[in-house]
């Protein structure tokens, strides 16, 4: 197996035909041996249907995953990662803000061996921005980048923390999802702060993105929910 995809999705019923269509597209046409693995969180809607129903090319497997409860992205995409058997793994969020295509670059860095993980970064050289987000969201991003810098500890090199659409030496991100506690949307900052202590080398590289508003994720409810995780994740980190 060439590349895993991961996909997580939490009532996603509009998109997640289009996501298979083309995960799997760029598979087939860039003739690698792939396996797409749709982790539904706990949709209400049938999400899971429409994923176990959609057409894909010969050749290119489709796995639906899904317990019937709510967890958290963090928790969908461990789940998803630890059923993975590609060289290559990365996970991509629901909606293809980020055309397929983008995941040529960030394996050939780890190709290449400059870096073990290659994150996509929507703030650095190089990127196209189709459609920005809202200037409310910009605020809470620079907000929480700031955090994370400065509370967290999380290098500056790192620009764009949640981005979602991050690629990884296969192993190298089983092993790493297997250490990861958090269930919630910065579980991100616990896998970078994992590879660095383990030593693996992460690199940003410039993507298109189109910003999608009809997003899971509101500032405004989660902030409490945010914050509690990231003190958390800074006290586990501490006592290894």
């Amino acid at each position: 197996m060439d590349l895993s995809i991961v996909i997580p999705a939490y009532n996603e019923r509009k998109k997640i035909e289009r996501d298979i269509k083309d995960a799997s597209g760029f598979l087939a046409s860039n003739h690698l041996a792939g396996e797409i693995i749709i982790v539904d969180d706990g949709s209400k809607d049938n999400t899971s249907e429409i994923a176990k129903k959609a057409e894909v090319p010969s050749g290119v497997k489709v796995q639906v995953l899904n317990d019937g409860n709510h967890h958290g992205k963090g928790y969908a995409v461990r789940k998803g990662i630890e059923q993975t058997s590609g060289e290559y793994v990365m996970f991509a969020d629901s909606g293809c803000c980020v055309p397929y295509k983008d995941t040529l670059l960030g394996i050939d860095l780890i190709k290449k061996g400059e870096c073990e993980i290659a994150h996509g970064s929507r703030k650095i050289s190089g990127c196209h921005i189709e459609k920005p987000q809202n200037i409310y969201r910009r605020i809470c991003s620079k907000i929480f980048h700031w955090f994370v810098l400065y509370d967290m500890k999380v290098p500056a090199e790192f620009t764009d923390t949640q981005c979602g659409f991050k690629i990884y030496k296969g192993d190298i991100a089983r092993q790493l999802y297997k250490q990861c506690q958090t269930d919630g949307f910065v579980f991100d900052i616990e896998i970078i702060m994992l590879a660095q202590k383990a030593g693996y080398r992460i690199k940003e590289f410039p993507i298109d993105w189109t910003c999608d508003p009809d997003t899971r994720l509101s500032p405004s409810r989660s902030s409490w929910r945010i914050l509690k995780d990231l003190l958390q994740i800074r006290k586990s980190m501490s006592r290894k």
